[in-house]
């Protein structure tokens, strides 16, 4: 079993009720169990500022799945939510993002999975809500999510509520 850390974000309809029932999604994916789940964070979009603020959070899996295949649950529970990728499109509005950002603290190089996520060092967005399940996780080559935020700054991220399971 592994502990792999998983973004969630939306922007799109009823975030909140989103990124809430994408958390009971994750808790229902096979050979995989939830441990953690993170408060709601209003961000400002980012990349693209021509849309809406995003809703962010993250969950703490213990997993038997392959890094592959729990990408492939992921992208699974993306549609099943209504997301449509787009080639060449980054940044923009979605219904429902997961992206496995570490998965224990292995290294995945693949094709269709970079583990850790390739830019989690630089973005504040997916490391506070990470340091609410997981402050001593180790970013391979960066440091653990705690030393990393230390430094970052985060002022217009903004906690709005409870634990995900919470209200």
């Amino acid at each position: 079993m592994v502990n792999a850390c998983i973004g969630l974000g939306a922007n799109l309809g009823d975030a909140q009720a989103t990124l809430r029932a994408a958390l009971d999604a994750l808790a229902q994916l096979p050979q995989t169990r939830l441990l953690a789940a993170s408060r709601l964070y209003r961000t400002p979009a980012w990349g693209r500022q021509d849309q809406p603020d995003f809703i962010n959070a993250a969950a703490l899996l213990e997993t038997a799945l392959p890094a592959p295949a729990l990408l492939e649950q992921l992208l699974a529970t993306e549609q099943a939510f209504g997301r449509v990728r787009q080639a060449g499109q980054q940044w923009g509005p979605r219904t429902l993002d997961l992206d496995l950002l570490l998965y224990g603290e292995q290294v995945v190089d693949l094709p269709q999975l970079k583990v850790p996520h390739p830019y989690l060092h630089e973005r504040a967005f997916a490391l506070l809500p990470l340091f609410d399940v997981a402050p001593d996780a180790l970013i391979p080559g960066h440091g653990t999510v705690r030393d990393i935020l230390g430094v970052m700054k985060t002022c217009d991220i903004a906690p709005i509520g409870g634990i995900m399971g919470g209200s």
